[in-house]
C-alpha cells in the first residue's frame, strides 16, 4: 500500500479492494478472485491515469513533497558510482542538508552536489528537511572549484523548500553564501547541468541550479517562494495556498513554456514515488543527453552561453 494522497482516494480505495481480495486468493480457503482482482487493477491504472493527467499546481504540488519521492540520495546511490563524499566548508561547519562530493557516471568522473531532504524522522532532522545553511552553499562553492580546477563536469540534484531562515544562517551570511554560491555557477568552465527532482525553492534552489542545462521532473515545483508562504504575505492565510499555487506558475509545464527549464523529464504514471527505480533511471537518459551535448562545447563557450541563457529569461514575455 502506498501514502495516498488526498486526491488519489479513488485510486486507494481500488487498491484497498485490490489488496483484500489477493488476501483471500492466498488463504486457507482460498477462492479463485483473478478476474476481479485483474478487473479492480485495470480499473485502478484507468483512474490513476485520469487524476494524473490532469492535475492541478497545487495536486503536483503535493505529489513534489511526496514522502516515498525519490531523493538525492537515492540518485546518487543508483547513478553514481565509486561516489566520495566531501564534508566541510573550510570556513565554519559541515552541513548535512548539502550532499556534495566526487564519483563517476557512466564511467566518467562527475562532480555532485545536491539536497538531501531525508525519508524518516532521523533523518530528516540530520539533514534539516533539505534546508541548507551558509555552510552549505560555502561547500558548494567548494566542490564546484575543485571541479573546475580539474575539468570536470558538475551535476546539482535541487530538492529544497528553501535556504534555513534561522538566525545563526542569518548571522553566518545566508544572503551573501546564496549570492556566492550563484556566482560561482554563473563562472564555472566546465559543464554544469541541474536536475530539479521535488522541490526547488527560491533562492536556496537557485544557487545549485544556475546551469547551462535545467532539467525538472514532471511533478516537481520550482517557485521564488512556497505556496504557503505567498498565501501568508498576500492574504494572511495559508490555506488559500492552492490559489497562490496556480498564480505563481510553479509546474514543469509552465517553467518549460516561460523558458526558465529546459526540459521536462516525465515520471512513470502514479508520480516518481510509485516507481522510484524507473524515476531515477528516466532522468539519467536525459542527463547523458545534456552532458554529451554541453562536451562539444569549451570552457569559455560554456561560460558565455550559461550567461547568455538567463540573461535571456523573460525578454520574450
Amino acid at each position: 500500500m502506498h501514502n495516498y494522497l488526498d486526491f488519489e482516494k479513488p485510486v486507494a480505495d481500488l487498491e484497498g479492494q485490490i489488496l483484500e481480495l489477493k488476501k483471500i486468493e492466498a488463504g486457507e480457503n482460498a477462492v479463485d478472485v483473478t478476474e476481479e482482482i485483474q478487473r479492480l487493477e485495470k480499473r485502478s491504472r484507468d483512474a490513476l491515469a485520469e487524476l494524473y493527467g490532469k492535475l492541478t499546481p497545487w495536486q503536483r504540488t503535493q505529489v513534489a513533497r511526496h514522502p516515498d519521492r525519490p531523493h538525492c540520495l537515492d540518485y546518487v546511490n543508483r547513478l553514481i558510482t565509486d561516489f566520495v563524499p566531501l564534508a566541510g566548508d573550510r570556513y565554519y561547519a559541515e552541513d548535512h542538508a548539502i550532499i556534495a562530493g566526487f564519483g563517476r557516471f557512466d564511467g566518467q568522473s562527475i562532480a555532485v552536489i545536491g539536497q538531501e531532504k531525508g525519508n524518516d524522522t532521523q533523518t530528516r532532522l540530520k539533514h534539516n528537511f533539505g534546508m541548507a545553511r551558509p555552510e552549505g552553499y560555502r561547500k558548494a562553492v567548494r566542490i564546484m572549484e575543485m571541479a573546475e580546477r580539474f575539468g570536470i563536469p558538475v551535476l546539482t540534484l535541487v530538492d529544497t523548500a528553501g535556504a534555513y531562515p534561522g538566525i545563526g544562517a542569518e548571522e553566518r551570511g545566508q544572503a551573501e553564501a546564496i549570492a556566492r554560491s550563484t556566482e560561482t555557477c554563473l563562472n564555472l568552465e566546465v559543464p554544469l547541468v541541474s536536475l530539479v527532482i521535488g522541490e526547488g525553492g527560491s533562492g536556496g534552489a537557485i544557487a545549485i541550479a544556475t546551469a547551462n542545462r535545467v532539467l525538472m521532473l514532471e511533478n516537481a515545483i520550482y517557485s521564488v517562494i512556497s505556496p504557503e508562504a505567498g498565501a501568508s504575505i498576500l492574504w494572511r492565510d495559508a490555506t488559500r495556498a492552492r490559489d497562490v499555487a496556480s498564480a505563481m506558475k510553479i509546474t514543469a509545464q509552465d517553467l518549460k513554456e516561460f523558458g526558465v527549464i529546459d526540459e521536462i523529464v516525465e515520471e512513470p504514471l502514479g508520480g516518481a514515488h510509485r516507481a522510484p527505480a524507473e524515476a531515477i533511471d528516466t532522468a539519467a537518459e536525459r542527463l547523458r543527453a545534456a552532458f554529451g551535448e554541453l562536451a562539444e562545447l569549451d570552457s569559455k563557450a560554456l561560460r558565455q552561453a550559461r550567461r547568455e541563457k538567463f540573461l535571456a529569461i523573460g525578454r520574450d514575455l
